[in-house]
């Protein structure tokens, strides 16, 4: 029986991955760095700001100290918030799986490697946040999906609210192949929707969709019986 339902934020509840390359962009634009589209969704997209930042030393790409990490971070910050700023409306579909969740008394929770204050602003501005009864963000973690300490967490705190849950009890809803392998890695269940990557690139998930709201509640309990295994 499935007994909660983890989103991840960016590319599945809202459409701002791209806007989070555009950020990085004018951020780096000082360094005389440009990130490409390709780049991005191959080496960078499902990393923290951080770990985006350590990524592109790691790469050559950059040459950063400490300080100038933190600051860097904090510009990309900054610029991502006026980007997203006029951004209210959730991803088509999205509204209406999050009815059918509630309605069958299924929990609900993020867990993002986007910042805490990225997820609220979005969440008032799109009148969802009475939908999540857990949120798990950047801030909370060590270690990024493909690590699934952040799923491991949002199961932690579902089970403070509502009981024990057991991570066969969970489906997870991403949109990439390393929030798909943090999922598995935790224990839980997988839909891929291909909001952001084709199918072939979401082959680990149990189940694929190109919309949410073409899953119904008889979806989740076939992922719990094991029916797409």
């Amino acid at each position: 029986m499935i007994k909660a339902v983890i989103m991840d934020f960016d590319g599945v509840i809202t459409d701002s991955e791209m806007l989070h390359l555009e950020a990085f962009n004018l951020a780096l634009a000082r360094f005389g760095v440009h990130i490409s589209t390709q780049q991005y969704m191959d080496r960078y997209l499902g990393l923290t700001d951080r770990e985006c930042v350590a990524a592109l030393i790691s790469d050559g790409m950059l040459r950063l100290d400490a300080s100038g990490i933190d600051q860097l971070v904090a510009q990309k910050k900054h610029i991502y918030a006026d980007l997203a700023a006029a951004q209210s409306r959730p991803i088509d579909g999205v509204v209406p799986f999050l009815e059918m969740v509630r309605a069958n008394q299924i929990q609900l929770a993020i867990c993002s490697g986007a910042l805490r204050q990225e997820i609220d602003a979005f969440l008032h501005r799109a009148g969802l946040v009475a939908y999540f009864d857990v949120i798990v963000s950047a801030e909370d973690v060590t270690k990024g999906k493909p690590d699934p300490q952040g799923f491991v967490l949002a199961l932690d705190r579902l089970s403070a609210k509502v009981g024990s849950l057991m991570p066969q009890e969970c489906v997870v809803v991403e949109d990439s192949h390393w929030g798909l392998a943090a999922a598995r890695a935790a224990g839980m269940h997988t839909i891929a929707v291909t909001n952001t990557y084709p199918p072939q690139q979401l082959a680990q998930a149990e189940l694929i969709v190109a919309r949410l709201d073409q899953l119904g509640i008889q979806d989740l309990r076939r992922l719990a019986s094991g029916a797409e295994h």
